[in-house]
């Protein structure tokens, strides 16, 4: 059995602003950095032998589906645990997603918790390892720094989880 993550990488001028932003975070208050590049999820962590199913849906879906507008604006937090920026999906983006989540819902081995799926809260984490002790700091210090940035849902990128590391498998590309 792998280990897989399925999200959609963030690009442009939000991915050098949220590198630059966790970089300074992780550092100055001495946390522990993602091991992923700047993105929202699609599937959380899973575990499989069956990649293969997965990999035929998301070469039929890439076919058909075009990249679609996202907004990152502001800043958001799950209790005290993860803070992020928002990720503010147009109508066309909420489509294409939930349509994606219905294409991965046929697969058998699949299933989404309550917090993944069409309900989820679209989001792109800056820091989330043990940051209670700081929280209050660490959202003083992010909320600083204005966020606000046009760009895409444009990919769809599969990682696998080897060494201690995701490693891209597989990316997506929505034309």
């Amino acid at each position: 059995m792998e280990r897989y993550v399925l999200v959609c990488t963030i690009g442009g001028n939000a991915l050098k602003f949220h590198e630059k932003l966790r970089n300074d975070v992780c550092y100055k208050f001495k946390k522990r950095k993602a091991k992923l590049p700047a993105h929202f999820t699609i599937k959380a962590p899973f575990e499989t032998d069956k990649i293969e199913d997965m990999l035929k849906v998301l070469q039929e879906f890439q076919k058909n589906n075009h990249k679609t507008q996202i907004k990152i604006q502001e800043y958001g937090k799950f209790r005290k645990d993860v803070i992020y920026m928002n990720v503010k999906v147009s109508p066309e983006a909420k489509k294409t997603h939930d349509e994606l989540i219905d294409e991965l819902s046929k697969i058998p081995w699949i299933n989404f918790k309550s917090n993944e799926g069409k309900n989820k809260v679209f989001h792109c984490t800056i820091v989330s390892k043990r940051i209670q002790d700081k929280f209050k700091e660490i959202w003083d210090y992010v909320n600083k720094y204005p966020c606000d940035f046009d760009e895409y849902f444009d990919n769809i990128s599969l990682y696998m989880w080897n060494k201690n590391t995701w490693i891209l498998l597989k990316r997506y590309d929505l034309k």
